[in-house]
């Protein structure tokens, strides 16, 4: 099962469901909208249309089964098929994110990552290769989504790079807006405008 025909704002929180009904005892047979409302202080009615996006409405009274709405979010997620990643841009950022495992609960792999400095090349579980390898590398490991954590000058070229290979999406660290092709899926993360937002909330 794929999220294609689910609204992007939609798959946007699915994730954040997930973890919590993940986190919650296996004695926890039922969950209902309201209680997953409350827990993650989002709205009622939203929650509700979410779900119902991916599992139908749940049962007056008595909610979701619990089990049953994990398995349509990690379906829709596509957490039940792990898809290949790569990361370029081997500096703090992008080592943190090659290092970090728990992508692979919500259905990514980030199998290697790329740079053009050599002095950050590594082999191992997790290999840090020249920038020169990075299409042959995603042809042959059917790379499907590339993570950019380079300085904003280089980011477009390292868009278009991973265009060439066969990305189909493209997930941005660099504070810069990219042009993707057309059919190629862009996540923008501007780190400094989530930081920018905690400081305006923690200064009223």
């Amino acid at each position: 099962m794929t999220g294609h025909s689910i609204p992007k704002a939609t798959l946007g929180r699915l994730p954040q469901y997930l973890e919590y009904l993940r986190s919650l005892p296996v004695e926890r047979r039922t969950i209902s909208a309201t209680a997953i409302a409350g827990a993650l202080s989002m709205g009622d009615v939203q929650v509700r249309k979410d779900l119902a996006a991916v599992s139908g409405a749940g049962k007056p009274k008595v909610g979701y089964q619990t089990e049953k709405l994990i398995e349509d979010i990690e379906g829709h997620l596509g957490c039940d098929k792990l898809t290949n990643a790569v990361l370029v841009g081997a500096g703090k950022l992008g080592r943190a994110l090659l290092d970090y495992d728990g992508f692979k609960d919500f259905g990514v792999r980030i199998i290697a990552g790329f740079d053009c400095n050599e002095t950050v090349l590594k082999k191992g579980a997790k290999e840090i290769l020249p920038i020169k390898d990075l299409g042959s590398y995603c042809r042959q490991h059917d790379v499907r989504l590339g993570i950019i954590t380079v300085g904003g000058g280089s980011a477009q070229e390292v868009c278009d790079r991973l265009a060439e290979c066969g990305i189909e999406a493209i997930w941005n660290f660099a504070p810069v807006r990219l042009r993707v092709p057309g059919g190629i899926l862009l996540k923008q993360e501007n780190l400094a405008l989530s930081l920018a937002y905690l400081n305006n909330q923690i200064s009223k």
